[in-house]
């Protein structure tokens, strides 16, 4: 059975796209800009290095084998000690005044190459119009420290390999690298709900192994004609129990995860399988084609047409 958050990430047509390996020495400072529908990470392979999250106060220091998620693309700034973020250089100078064409690590800074930071960063794109509350609750940043260890072996070993593959001019080495990169930010969003649970947070509702039982058994099969008691009773919770729990840890009632849900399948297949309208409705568990046409335009803004013709 696939788990809710397998099913969540495969459907959001989540892609990781690797863009480089760094080699950072004393002073230096980067300034990455900010990007819709993206997330970005960097894991410190060796060193370390400073990040600062545009709309936050927080100064996160990073150490070697941390990992920092920025999951919602904001802009934000790569430091050393030595260097204040209103001092770091925009992403686009540093590749122009390194000449740097995506081969090999991006060489940076300063004339203390005894601090080297060596970085591994990526991002993962979300297609425009995807969207999911786990998503939405995520905070500007997500901090994992010693990640490699923290996790296991496999990771350890996946991130020699994106580090050794990426840039690299070798056949299959960047589709190695996306693909391995994707399994790290999976791997960091399900850390981050497990380090939820015992925190009152947006996210702690993931977590709850009642609540999670009722989303597998939903992601496994929603076209099923779920209702809250269906739902409950995949929880082992009572009808009012479920509902109270679900709706106060998760904001939203069980039912309307389910709609919301629907129509991100329905709008997947209008986009990627060129569905017709009563087929992404099919798609999506409505049997009424008017009334699947009435809650996709209360949820998108448009009708299931008009949505389809605006995103080819």
């Amino acid at each position: 059975m696939q788990d809710y958050l397998s099913d969540i990430l495969n459907r959001l047509s989540l892609e990781g796209t690797l863009y480089f390996r760094t080699s950072f020495t004393e002073p230096w400072g980067v300034c990455v800009p900010s990007y819709e529908n993206v997330a970005r990470f960097h894991y410190v392979h060796k060193g370390d290095c400073i990040v600062s999250v545009k709309g936050t106060d927080k100064r996160v220091h990073l150490s070697q084998g941390d990992l920092i998620l920025v999951p919602h693309g904001a802009s934000h700034t790569l430091t050393c000690r030595m260097t204040e973020p209103n001092d770091a250089l925009e992403l686009d100078e540093v590749l122009a005044q390194t000449g740097y064409d995506g081969t090999g690590p991006l060489v940076f800074g300063g004339m203390e190459p005894a601090h080297d930071s060596q970085l591994i960063c990526g991002h993962f794109s979300i297609a425009p119009g995807s969207k999911h509350v786990l998503f939405e609750r995520l905070p500007p940043l997500i901090h994992i420290r010693g990640y490699g260890a923290d996790v296991g072996d496999w990771l350890e070993t996946t991130l020699r390999v994106i580090g050794s593959e990426a840039g690299n001019d070798t056949l299959g080495g960047d589709i190695i690298a996306l693909k391995v990169s994707e399994a790290i930010f999976a791997q960091a969003i399900r850390r981050c709900i497990q380090l939820s649970s015992d925190q009152d947070n947006t996210l702690s509702g993931f977590a709850d192994p009642n609540i999670s039982r009722a989303l597998n058994a939903f992601h496994k099969d929603p076209t099923h004609q779920w209702t809250i008691e269906s739902l409950a009773q995949e929880s082992a919770l009572s009808r009012t129990s479920f509902a109270c729990r679900f709706s106060e840890k998760l904001g939203l009632t069980p039912m309307r995860y389910v709609t919301s849900w629907r129509i991100q399948l329905a709008r997947n297949a209008l986009l990627t399988n060129n569905a017709s309208v009563a087929e992404a409705a099919s798609h999506a568990g409505y049997s009424s084609e008017a009334a699947f046409s009435r809650v996709f335009k209360k949820e998108m803004g448009v009708s299931p047409a008009k949505y389809r013709e605006g995103n080819q």
